[in-house]
Order: C-alpha cells, then sequence, then structure tokens
C-alpha cells in the first residue's frame, strides 16, 4: 500500500487508462486506495453502463456510478417505475438509448426523459410502440436540448407523424433513422414522403450527421431533389438544407435515387452506402454522386455493383476508404492513384482478390491503419509484405464465425497457430511497431446497424 501512495494519482490515473474494462474491475478489489483511483471520472467518460430491473441494483452500485461521473447508459426491460428510479438515482445523464423490453409501448413511456435536465441524446432499438414513440409534448419539451437521435428497427404506428415530430428537436446535430415497418401488418417499408422529409430538412438547420433508412421501394423512383429541399421564397432554386458533413445510407436498393440526388451536398465529409441488394442491368449511381463531392475524406461501400463502375470518380481528398465488396488486384490497382493519401483502408480478402497483402505497400505507403476480412481462408505468408508499411501502426485481421468453428472442431482455434507465427513473425519485423488485432464476426455484410454516434 505504502508503495502505491508513492506515486501521485494522476499517474496511476493515466497508467490504469491502459486497461480494459475487466482488467479495471479486476485492480478495483486490491485495496481501498486502487479503488478510488479506478473509480476516477476520467476513466469512465466515454464509457456507457447496461441497466436493466434496477431493482436489484443496491445503493452502494448508484453511488459508485456517480462517483465516476456516468452520462451514459442502454437500459433494457425497464418497466414505468424504474424510469422513476432511473431519474432518482442518475439526474445527470446526457445520454439514454432504450432497448426492447419484450412488449408494445405507449407513447408515454418515454415521458420521463424530460425530468433528465442534461439530457442530449436519445436512442430506440428494436422496438413496437402502438402510439407515437415521440409526443407532440415531449417533442417540444425536448426540442431545445436534444442534439443526438438515434431510431433503428422500431416498427411505428405513423411514420409521417413521427418525423414531423422530429421536426421540432431544432437543436439536432445527429439523426439515425432507420425504420423495421409500420402499423401491424407486412413488414413493408415506404421512404418518407419527399415534402415531409423537406419539412424535416429545412427545420433541422444545425444537422451534420444523417443516417437514413432507405428499406423499401416507392411505387416510382423519389425525385431528383430528395435530398435537397429549395430555400423558401427564392425566385431561384437555392438549397436550403442543413451543411451535412456525414450521410449514411441503409438497406439502399439501387432504383431508388436519381444520379442527381447528392448534387447539393457538396459539403460532405463522409459517405456511406449500404446496399441492400442489387439489380442486373440497373446503372450504378455512385459514379455521379461522387463527382461533385471534393470535401470527401471518408468512403465506405458495403455490396452494390462491381467496383470497376465507380473507381475513377473516388475524389483525392479520401483518406479512409472501406470496400466490403469483391475486389481485384485490378481494381486496386486503379483506385490506388486517386487516393495518393490515403491513412485507413478496409478490405475483404476473397477468391479474386490475389496476394493482396503483397500489393497493399506498394500502392497505399501511407496507410495507418488496415483492416482485412478474410473469407474462407486465413492469412497466408504474404502477411509478411505489410512490415513494408512504415506508417502502419494498427492491422485487424477478421474471420467469419462459421469459419472459426469449423477450424475449431479441426483442432485449430483461431488465431491458429500458424498465424499466431505469422503475426509474431510480422511484429518482429516491424519493430513491434504495429499492434495486431484478430476478431471474429458473423458474416452479414449488408446489416450492421450499432446505433451508436461519436461526440461533436
Amino acid at each position: 500500500m505504502e508503495h502505491i501512495q508513492l506515486l501521485p494519482p494522476e499517474v496511476w490515473v493515466y497508467v490504469l487508462s491502459y486497461l480494459s474494462t475487466e482488467e479495471k474491475h479486476t485492480v478495483r478489489f486490491c485495496c481501498k486506495h486502487l479503488k478510488n483511483l479506478v473509480d476516477h471520472p476520467s476513466l469512465w467518460r466515454d464509457y456507457t453502463v447496461v441497466l436493466s430491473d434496477l431493482r436489484r441494483y443496491t445503493y452502494g452500485f448508484w453511488d459508485t456510478l456517480n462517483y465516476r461521473s456516468l452520462t451514459r447508459v442502454t437500459v433494457r426491460h425497464l418497466g414505468r417505475k424504474e424510469w422513476r428510479r432511473l431519474v432518482k438515482f442518475l439526474p445527470s445523464l446526457s445520454t439514454i438509448v432504450f432497448v426492447d423490453g419484450g412488449r408494445q409501448y405507449k407513447e408515454k413511456y418515454l415521458d420521463a426523459l424530460s425530468m433528465f435536465p442534461d439530457l442530449r441524446g436519445v436512442g430506440v432499438r428494436n422496438a413496437i410502440w402502438d402510439e407515437p414513440v415521440l409526443g407532440h409534448n415531449l417533442a417540444v419539451q425536448l426540442g431545445e436540448r436534444l442534439t443526438q437521435l438515434s431510431v433503428c428497427n422500431v416498427r411505428l404506428p405513423n411514420t409521417v407523424q413521427f418525423i414531423n415530430s422530429v421536426s421540432h428537436l431544432v437543436n439536432l446535430r445527429y439523426l439515425l433513422f432507420h425504420q423495421q415497418g409500420e402499423g401491424y401488418g407486412l413488414d413493408t417499408v415506404r421512404p418518407v414522403p419527399c415534402s415531409v422529409f423537406h419539412n424535416l430538412l429545412l427545420n433541422l438547420t444545425k444537422l451534420k450527421h444523417l443516417s437514413w433508412g432507405m428499406k423499401g421501394e416507392p411505387p416510382e423512383p423519389l425525385p431528383d431533389d430528395y435530398f435537397s429541399p429549395a430555400e423558401p421564397d427564392q425566385p431561384v432554386f437555392c438549397y436550403g438544407g442543413p451543411v451535412l458533413t456525414t450521410l449514411e445510407l441503409v438497406d439502399y436498393p439501387e432504383t431508388t435515387l436519381s444520379e442527381n440526388a447528392l448534387r447539393s451536398l457538396t459539403s460532405l465529409e463522409s459517405l456511406s452506402v449500404r446496399y441492400r441488394y442489387i439489380r442486373e442491368g440497373v446503372e450504378c449511381r455512385l459514379q455521379a454522386w461522387l463527382s461533385p463531392l471534393q470535401h470527401l475524406k471518408s468512403l465506405t461501400i458495403i455490396g452494390g455493383n462491381s467496383l470497376t463502375t465507380y473507381t475513377t470518380t473516388i475524389p483525392p481528398s479520401v483518406t479512409r476508404l472501406t470496400l466490403r465488396v469483391a475486389i481485384t488486384l485490378k481494381d486496386m490497382d486503379s483506385i490506388a492513384p486517386k487516393v495518393p493519401g490515403l491513412e485507413h483502408l478496409d478490405i475483404e480478402q476473397n477468391r479474386s482478390s490475389g496476394s493482396l497483402c503483397r500489393r497493399i505497400p506498394m500502392l497505399f505507403p501511407q496507410l495507418k491503419t488496415l483492416r482485412i476480412r478474410f473469407f474462407r481462408r486465413e492469412p497466408e505468408k504474404d502477411l509478411l509484405s505489410l512490415h513494408k508499411l512504415r506508417h502502419l501502426v494498427r492491422l485487424e485481421l477478421i474471420v467469419e464465425r462459421s469459419f472459426i468453428l469449423r477450424d475449431y472442431l479441426n483442432g485449430h482455434p483461431w488465431p491458429s497457430p500458424s498465424v499466431q507465427g505469422l503475426i509474431s513473425e510480422l511484429q518482429e519485423l516491424s519493430e513491434n511497431r504495429i499492434t495486431v488485432i484478430t476478431t471474429m464476426r458473423q458474416r452479414n455484410p449488408l446489416r450492421e446497424c450499432d446505433c451508436v454516434w461519436e461526440g461533436d
């Protein structure tokens, strides 16, 4: 104990910041002094605690959360009385994400949100509502306070009513809306009507980040100006929507938007398109979309058409590129000259990719982080070529879970001894400059929705 107190508390806090959550909790049980150090608020600033059945938590538990100054929670299976308990014990919450409690909800269920004076972010995931999620009164009460709203995989009684309520949240900077369905019929979703969507964009003048679900198709393609509302009362067209810096289109079918859909969003710095499916003979819109986006820094494409249809129009300003599509060495050769300053790359290693690891150092010498997803195979010896990337500090190797399970049954858990050997050799060649992370994930490239946001 005396040796621990020889170092100033701020030094210990800095050291403890490198520990995982599990490791922090282990250290916390060593002694009272370490317990107080581990609970320092700076170590839990971005931490989100998951709560359910609030009756089982002790007063000591709530005191610990308050001492850590936690401001973000995810709540599960809470009754209306338990909401009042949350208000009592954690009144300073700034972000609350509500996850399905296993039943249908009425309008008044979230009324307790107005009782948190510091509330800035709200999320609702995987739930069914009998009545409006965001009633008019609650929208008015939160109108000046909320800056972040995330609604994902939620079945609504009336989508138009919900969007009109969101239009009252005039200080929103981040909006995520991925709808599951409407009413109790078939699981069908239609895009929000153009006039309603324009009203939303014209009211949310501070909006910077928009993640919009495009599930389902309208009887006819959406109009060219769907993402480009005009400034009211102007004699000629003048874009009146918010200055978006981030746009994500989820479950996007290629036929829904026109080539001119993003013509007014020249302020975009990040574009992500997650295709739901593609149709043979349908022209890819990406080539036309990318042309005016000369300030784009981050581009993510998941699924969709062949890379050759749009690689020539990727803006040279892009420094972060994610391509979850079939990729060949020829595709990589055509992309590299377009993005000379690329620093972050996320790609797939598939049957047609050839020896990607051998080519990457020559094509993208400025890379700082690299993520490679392997399907039905493990990394091979050409992985060692990555030590030639002089700026690389983080490498993530991902394999699909089905491959892991099959390999595990053969007596080779992930990462296998051969891959472990390659990783050790790579780190030795790079003088331990490269941190290598191995991950296994379920194969589901077209549907990922974490409903999280980064602070502004």
